[in-house]
């Protein structure tokens, strides 16, 4: 990735995730920090080690730490080995995609936002943390029974996807390879048994990793999913920034934008995004659709 590539991310990113940041980063617009987590210390109680079960994948926690648990990681940021940013080119296709964050990030339901799709037939991939299905049981299984949503995976605890420790936006980042591990399989293994199959994709809390985080991404079975266009400013937008902003989106862009806020400009600037792109010639599909 080149240096310019890392700066348009950066610039891109601008507050990126602060409404997955609980209300003090929305306020503040804290900037990523590095250093130990300063945040509730993890759960101490390890992954099973043995023999994967259906839903776990086939790689275990124990292997996972014995592959990368001594491993230094080069890179913090939006980008990593395997991550997605963008849709194949040539197309003039959007993979919008929104986070539903839960815990303190928020776990409310945008259904002016989610009802807007559904009238305009419009596919999306919603990206799910444990915590959101934790406060909305109902309204999960019944995203999950509509086709023209697909399901990933955001996570279990939100963290920033870390081998040492750091964090982004005031969120403490997983410490080692083992809670690398312990944040995307704890979600995998209860959306693989909600949805009968695994998740294709994931994208960690505030959309952050590492190098050696990524690669345990892929080990585990999944794509990381980062973006493009960042189309509501982690929830703080007003609509008419998240239509200025979704709507100039190119083809092959992947748009994140969150479901989680409905308190927020999101589902007024994508209703009146929308229809800009579609009379421009765009289509919409799940990420799904086109990364293969």
């Amino acid at each position: 990735m080149t240096t310019g590539r890392r700066a348009v991310l950066a610039a891109l990113a601008g507050g990126v995730l602060a409404g997955c940041a609980g209300s003090k980063s929305a306020t503040s617009g804290g900037t990523p920090t590095s250093g130990p987590p300063t945040g509730p210390a993890p759960s101490t109680t390890a992954a099973p080690t043995s023999a994967p079960s259906a839903t776990a994948p086939a790689v275990t926690r124990a292997e996972i730490v014995a592959r990368y648990g001594h491993t230094v990681p080069h890179s913090w940021g939006f980008d990593g080995p395997g991550v997605v940013h963008a849709l194949p080119k040539g197309r003039r296709e959007i993979a919008l995609t929104f986070d539903a964050c839960g815990g303190r990030g928020g776990s409310g339901y945008d259904k002016a936002l989610i009802d807007f799709l559904r009238r305009r037939e419009v596919p999306a991939t919603l990206f799910i943390n444990s915590r959101w299905i934790d406060a909305n049981p109902a309204l999960f299984r019944r995203l999950a029974a509509e086709p023209l949503f697909e399901i990933a995976n955001h996570g279990t605890r939100h963290r920033p996807l870390s081998v040492t420790g750091r964090s982004a936006y005031g969120i403490p980042g997983t410490r080692d390879a083992g809670e690398v591990y312990d944040e995307i399989a704890g979600n995998r293994a209860r959306l693989t048994r909600l949805l009968g199959a695994p998740p294709r994709f994931f994208r960690s809390g505030t959309a952050y990793c590492d190098d050696v985080a990524a690669r345990i991404v892929t080990d585990l079975g999944e794509r990381f999913a980062s973006f493009s266009v960042n189309g509501d400013g982690g929830a703080t937008f007003t609509p008419e920034q998240v239509r200025t902003t979704v709507a100039s989106a190119p083809g092959g862009s992947i748009v994140i934008c969150h479901m989680n806020h409905p308190e927020g400009g999101t589902a007024r600037g994508i209703a009146a995004a929308v229809p800009k792109l579609l009379a421009s010639g765009h289509t919409f599909v799940r990420l799904s659709d086109a990364v293969h």
